[in-house]
């Protein structure tokens, strides 16, 4: 089974050109479920063949992660390992049939994106202000990922060539190694233009990097980098929730479609494959209207999810 494995995770890593993240996720699910499945067959897990799983096993490993206390999320993630690797299988003619497709997919709560209201955004962008190359740096990073909804790992991949300020236009390589082109607008070309040419040769130096966004060290910023940026900016608004570089790409989406942007551009900048993807933010504004009046309004029963007609 080792040996499918790493096979698959090579195809993911050159042909999807997935990031090392998400390959490692793919590695640490796919390994647990080995340790499981040799367990239960009382085989050793050097021995397993990818013929050896049948739905009735996976059944009793997905029921094992369930009452260990893990996450529906996380079992949901396990499931789609499996089921990914052997469709891989499948293409590749290593396997028959595919044992997953009696597997039912565990059913989940449909939880809406977070974003930040208007105010809240337009205060985290421009909370950088003093002018060290860090802030001016930190800057353009937030106004980039506000103004373009692009990925954090899309982000701190881009390169200097891939940045055309006179035309307000990145040069964004997605996910499956998918090129697309996305807008940014004034802000963010201002805060770009400043941190180019006043703080990032300060932080770069003499060095070859052709990242965008550098760190202290002058070397290229990671996403971890890039969190821990947004966090420290957070923290001294006092901003409650919880917010990632990818509560701001919802909070883009979201603004987009509030202010009567096309879904299928919005689609095109976010680069989703499906355009179902995308149409979940379409209730977005609505829905947390809709809750934090439910939660603040003195005249709504708090054990009343409706909100009332008269």
């Amino acid at each position: 089974m080792y040996s499918y494995i790493d096979s698959f995770i090579h195809y993911l890593e050159a042909e999807k050109n997935y990031s090392p993240r998400t390959v490692a996720s793919y590695r640490r699910d796919l390994f647990h479920g080995v340790d499981f499945f040799a367990g239960a067959l009382g085989r050793r897990d050097s021995d397993l063949e990818p013929a050896d799983l049948d739905p009735g096993l996976m059944r009793s490993y997905l029921g094992d992660l369930f009452y260990s206390g893990l996450a529906k999320t996380s079992i949901a993630r396990r499931l789609a390992a499996w089921r990914s690797f052997y469709r891989y299988l499948g293409r590749e003619g290593l396997v028959e049939k595919n044992p997953l497709r009696g597997v039912a997919s565990l059913k989940l709560e449909k939880r809406l994106p977070q974003f930040l209201f208007r105010e809240e955004c337009g205060a985290l962008v421009e909370s950088p202000r003093c002018g060290d190359p860090l802030s001016l740096r930190d800057r353009a990073l937030l106004e980039t990922l506000y103004a373009s909804g692009i990925r954090v790992g899309e982000l701190v991949g881009l390169d200097l060539e891939n940045v055309n300020l006179a035309r307000g236009e990145l040069l964004v390589m997605g996910k499956g190694a998918k090129e697309r082109v996305v807008p940014i607008g004034t802000c963010a070309v201002e805060a770009l233009n400043a941190y180019l040419e006043l703080a990032r040769p300060r932080l770069s130096g003499n060095g070859g990097e052709r990242a965008v966004f550098v760190n202290h060290k002058g070397g290229r910023l990671t996403d971890r980098g890039v969190r821990k940026i947004i966090k420290k900016y957070v923290g001294r608004l006092g901003i409650q929730n919880t917010v990632s570089p990818h509560t701001l790409r919802h909070t883009f989406a979201t603004h987009m479609l509030d202010g009567g942007a096309d879904l299928r551009a919005v689609q095109e900048m976010l680069g989703h494959k499906n355009l179902s993807t995308t149409q979940k933010y379409t209730h977005l504004t609505r829905e947390k209207l809709k809750e934090v009046y439910l939660k603040s309004h003195p005249r709504v029963r708090m054990d009343n999810d409706r909100i009332p007609t008269d």
